[in-house]
C-alpha cells in the first residue's frame, strides 16, 4: 500500500494505491499525520489505484474525516472502483463522504 500526499491549491491529495488491509492501515496511521494537521482544508482521497480496503482501511478514512470534520475541513474521494464503491454502500461510508 502505498499512500502519496501532495499539496495542491491550498488543499492536500493523497492518492491510496494497492491495498488497504490491517498491516497497510496500521502503517498509513504514521503517514497521514499531514493530513490530520491540516484537515482544516479540503482533503482529496485519491483512490484510483487502490484494489482492496479493509475495515481498518475504512477507519482511517474514518479518521480523517472525523478530524477535516472537526476543523472545518472537507473531505472528497475520487475514483474508486467497483468492488469498493460496494464495500462504502454496504457500510454506509457511501453517504458519509463525498464521492465522485
Amino acid at each position: 500500500m502505498i499512500f502519496e500526499i501532495n499539496e495542491q491549491n491550498g488543499g492536500y491529495t493523497a492518492t491510496v494505491s494497492g491495498r488497504l488491509d490491517t498491516p497497510a492501515a496500521v502503517k498509513a496511521q504514521q503517514e497521514i499525520a499531514p493530513l490530520l494537521e491540516n484537515a482544516d482544508k479540503q482533503i482529496t482521497l485519491d483512490c484510483k489505484d487502490l484494489e482492496y480496503i479493509s475495515s481498518s482501511g475504512l477507519r482511517l478514512f474514518l479518521t480523517i474525516r472525523k478530524e477535516a470534520t472537526a476543523k472545518g475541513g472537507k473531505v472528497i474521494i475520487e475514483h474508486i472502483n467497483d468492488e469498493i464503491k460496494k464495500v462504502f454502500m454496504m457500510t454506509g461510508f457511501f453517504n458519509l463522504f463525498d464521492i465522485r
